[in-house]
C-alpha cells in the first residue's frame, strides 16, 4: 500500500484483523438489527445498473459490495486495508466481487475509474476526513454517486442518553462476553465517534464533501440519530 501507516491506520488494523470470520453476525447483534438496514439504505442512495463499476471501500467482509450486486446489478471492485475481513469477503462473495487490499488515501485506479463509489465507517479511521474524500472523488465519474455510512450520535436528549448508556457500558459488556477482540471493538466505538463528530459537526463535515468536489449532498439520520448515510454527486 502507498504512504507510511499511520498510528491511527495501524489501530484500525489491528482492530479488525481477527473480526472477519464474525463480524456480521455480532455487528447484527450488538445493533439490535440497525447495520444491516443501514447498509440497505446506503446502497439505495447509489445511482448504478448493469454496466455499471463502483467501488465499495473499507468493504470488510463484503457486506455493501453483495448488497449492491443484489440491488443494482452492477459490477463491484471492493478495496478494504485488513487483510484478514478481506479473506472473510472472498469466502463470501467468491468470484463476485474483485476485491482488493489497499488504502483510502492512496487509491491505485486512475481518475474517474467508477460510476459510483460507496464506504462504511471509514472516516474515523483515517487522519484527515478532508483528504481522504477528496481521493475517493477523485475516482469517480463526473456526477457519479458518492456515499458513505458513519456511526453519529443522537441530538435528541432521551435518545444520547439510551446512546451513552449503551456505548458505555452496555457495547464493552456485551464485547467481554463474546471475545476479547470484541471488547477492543467495544471499548473503542464511543471515544472514536465523540472524536470524530467533535472534529468535525455535521456542518463542517457537509463542508468537507464540498470542498472535496461532492454536490447535491443529501443526508439521512438513522436509528434516533446513531447512523448517519451521506450522499451526493461528484462535480462535473
Amino acid at each position: 500500500m502507498a504512504g507510511d501507516p499511520s498510528e491511527r491506520r495501524n489501530h484500525a488494523i489491528g482492530l479488525f484483523e481477527p473480526l472477519g470470520p464474525t463480524y456480521d453476525r455480532y455487528a447484527r447483534l450488538l445493533s439490535f438489527g440497525q447495520d444491516p438496514r443501514w447498509r440497505r439504505l446506503l446502497v439505495s442512495k447509489v445511482e448504478a445498473g448493469p454496466g455499471d463499476r463502483v467501488l465499495d471501500v473499507a468493504t470488510g467482509t463484503g457486506a455493501v459490495a453483495l448488497e449492491l450486486i443484489a440491488q443494482k446489478g452492477c459490477t463491484v471492485v471492493g478495496l478494504d486495508q485488513s487483510p484478514g475481513m478481506l479473506a472473510e469477503a472472498r469466502r463470501r462473495a467468491g468470484s463476485a466481487v474483485e476485491l482488493l487490499e489497499g488504502n483510502a488515501d492512496h487509491l491505485p485506479f486512475a481518475d474517474e475509474s467508477f460510476d459510483a463509489l460507496t464506504f462504511t465507517y471509514l472516516l474515523r479511521y483515517v487522519d484527515d476526513p478532508g483528504v481522504t474524500l477528496a481521493e475517493l472523488a477523485r475516482v469517480v465519474r463526473p456526477g457519479g454517486t458518492v456515499a458513505g455510512l458513519e456511526f453519529a450520535i443522537p441530538e435528541n436528549a432521551v435518545a444520547r442518553m439510551a446512546w451513552e448508556a449503551y456505548v458505555r457500558l452496555g457495547l464493552p459488556l456485551a464485547g467481554r462476553l463474546i471475545a476479547p477482540e470484541w471488547a477492543m471493538v467495544g471499548g473503542f466505538l464511543e471515544g472514536s465517534v465523540k472524536e470524530l463528530w467533535g472534529r468535525y459537526p455535521l456542518p463542517r463535515m457537509l463542508a468537507l464533501w464540498r470542498d472535496a468536489g461532492i454536490v447535491e449532498l443529501r443526508y439521512r439520520l438513522m436509528s434516533f440519530g446513531g447512523g448517519i448515510v451521506i450522499w451526493g454527486r461528484r462535480a462535473g
